[in-house]
């Protein structure tokens, strides 16, 4: 019997610590960096969210149409943590959507320039490079395929 009760204990303190462990992760996720309210529109056109569908993980992933993408700007789809910009006409560019300051997801494409609004970084439409600070690295580079009008997450 004393087994058991041992067992039990070490069972429930396991468990304990396990969701003392996941509510220190959530906690971890919010944070001051966050804007406040909005949903993250971005380049001025649809919802953010797009046609992207399931996490980030790509790898085949349809994210738009080519004219969803206006020219000289882009488009944030959140759900696939991914920003698709067009220089111009018919180049297509995507970059991660997490900026390299502190992580915060860019919101928006606009000016030519992709807009984190957590500190107002801003980096290049062409090739994710700084353009404002705070943030000194680049946005990584994602790599898309346009078919046709479609363009998709490799």
């Amino acid at each position: 019997m004393a087994q058991e009760t041992t067992e039990h204990t070490r069972r429930t303190l396991l468990v304990g610590a396990g969701l003392a462990g996941v509510a220190g992760l959530a906690a971890a996720c919010g944070g001051d960096d966050e804007p406040a309210g909005g949903s993250g529109e971005a380049g001025g056109s649809g919802d953010a969210g797009g046609g992207a569908t399931g996490g980030g993980t790509g790898g085949g992933q349809a994210l738009a149409t080519t004219a969803e993408i206006p020219v000289g700007g882009g488009k944030v789809f959140e759900d696939a943590k991914v920003v698709v910009c067009q220089p111009a006409q018919g180049e297509f560019t995507a970059f991660s959507a997490e900026c390299t300051h502190k992580g915060c997801s860019v919101k928006s494409v606009s000016d030519g320039a992709i807009v984190c609004p957590c500190h107002n970084s801003r980096f290049s439409i062409t090739d994710g490079s700084v353009v404002q600070p705070p943030a000194e690295k680049p946005l990584p580079r994602r790599n898309v395929t346009v078919q046709g009008e479609n363009i998709t997450l490799a």
